[in-house]
């Protein structure tokens, strides 16, 4: 029996994500295993937020590792402090930030050792401590871009997923 196709204009990550599979919550509900189809949808209509596991599970069996990213920054209380919310890129833009990145905290590096050799930052060092704080920042968020863009074309089977993993020790 074919599931009925929602209509509904604005939709939810889970929903999106778990429609992209082509998936009923039914179909979605039996992959999950042990979340049932109601709630799935008692998630996806917003009347109930997700626990980790769940999210978890969606991500592996909707093949959606964004999904991870978008509970953690957006949904739970530690990670929409700690976490930033990442935005998949192409990869020729992802390496274009990096390298960008990369080079502007190079041509900070000098600075970086002037501020931080006596172990203290005075009020005089803070701006420019701040400014290449922030660029060590969207490095970390280019390289966790960068992660997520290999999960995803892992998902896809564009990247070897048992070579990755074993040249990456996972």
């Amino acid at each position: 029996m074919m599931g009925r196709v929602s209509t509904k204009d604005k939709k939810n990550r889970y929903q999106t994500a778990r429609e992209s599979c082509e998936m009923t919550r039914d179909r979605a509900s039996e992959e999950l295993q042990w979340i049932s189809p109601e709630r799935i949808e008692r998630i996806e209509n917003e009347k109930s937020l997700p626990h980790p596991d769940e999210v978890l599970l969606m991500s592996d069996v909707y093949k959606d590792p964004t999904l991870c990213n978008f509970y953690c920054s957006t949904q739970c209380p530690i990670g929409q402090q700690y976490v930033p919310n990442i935005k998949i890129k192409d990869l020729s833009q992802i390496v274009l930030e990096m390298l960008a990145s990369l080079n502007a905290v190079q041509r900070q590096t000098d600075r970086l050792i002037e501020i931080t050799a006596d172990g203290e930052v005075s009020d005089e060092e803070l701006v420019d401590f701040v400014k290449i704080q922030k660029g060590l920042e969207r490095i970390s968020i280019t390289v966790e871009t960068l992660q997520l863009w290999a999960e995803q074309m892992m998902d896809k089977g564009r990247i070897n997923m048992e070579q990755y993993n074993a040249l990456t020790g996972k």
